[in-house]
C-alpha cells in the first residue's frame, strides 16, 4: 500500500520529510524497513544557524551526499531495490539531455533544492511537456500569484503543486527555482523494479 506524501512538522525539516516521501512514492508502505526513516532523521538536519544554534539551518548538501551513499549500500546489504545519485551545479536543470528529466520519466523522483524564500527542499514525482508535478512539504494553502505555479489538492499521494519548467530552470530567487548555478543540487532516486529504460520511454525531451 502506498502512503500519502508528508508534511513537515517545523520550519527545518524539509530535507529529512522530502527524502521520506521520495521512499514513500516509490515504495509500498510494507517493503520499507523502519531503519530507513529512522536513519533519514538521523542522517539530516545537519546545518547551524548563524547564532550556532543546531538544526535551525536545516539539511545540507553534504548531508544529502552521505544519505544517499547510505541508501544504495542499504540496497545493496539488505537487498532492497534502491538506486540513488546525487548531482550539482550545472548538471540540475530541466530540458533537453537532463538527467532529472531522464529520472523522472524512468519512473524516479528527484529530493531538488529549490527557492522558496530561502533554501528549501521539495520532491519531484513527474513531468509532463513543460510542467513538472511536484511535492512541496511545506504546508500552504493560499494559491501563489507567480504564473506558472497551481495548487493541488486531490493528489496527496503524488503531488500539490504543478509547476512550469521555465520558473525552475531560473537563476534568480523566485518560488522554485532551481537559482544560481553553483548553488544547485538534487538527489535522484529510483526503484530499481520499477524504473523504466531508455527503450520503454515513448519521448526525450
Amino acid at each position: 500500500m502506498k502512503n500519502p506524501l508528508n508534511y513537515q512538522m517545523t520550519e527545518y525539516d524539509c530535507g529529512p520529510t522530502s527524502m521520506a516521501n521520495a521512499i514513500s512514492f516509490l515504495f509500498k508502505r510494507e517493503e520499507i524497513s523502519p531503519d530507513i526513516p529512522k536513519y533519514i532523521m538521523q542522517y539530516c538536519m545537519d546545518a547551524y544557524n548563524s547564532k550556532g544554534e543546531a538544526y535551525k539551518s536545516g539539511t545540507t548538501y553534504y548531508a544529502m551526499d552521505f544519505l544517499a551513499s547510505w541508501l544504495n549500500h542499504f540496497g545493496k546489504v539488505r537487498r532492497f531495490p534502491i538506486h540513488c545519485e546525487t548531482i550539482t551545479g550545472d548538471q540540475v536543470y530541466i530540458g533537453q539531455n537532463s538527467r532529472i528529466t531522464g529520472c523522472l520519466q524512468q519512473k524516479g523522483v528527484v529530493v531538488a533544492k529549490v527557492m522558496l524564500g530561502c533554501g528549501h527542499y521539495v520532491l519531484l514525482t513527474g513531468i509532463d511537456g513543460d510542467y513538472v508535478d511536484l511535492f512541496d512539504p511545506y504546508f500552504r494553502q493560499k494559491p501563489f500569484n507567480q504564473k506558472g505555479i497551481t495548487m493541488i489538492w486531490d493528489e496527496p499521494k503524488v503531488r500539490n503543486r504543478r509547476v512550469h519548467k521555465d520558473l525552475m530552470n531560473s537563476t534568480g530567487k523566485g518560488a522554485y527555482a532551481f537559482s544560481r548555478i553553483d548553488w544547485r543540487e538534487s538527489v535522484l532516486l529510483y526503484n530499481r523494479n520499477t524504473r523504466q529504460t531508455m527503450d520503454q520511454i515513448e519521448y526525450i525531451i
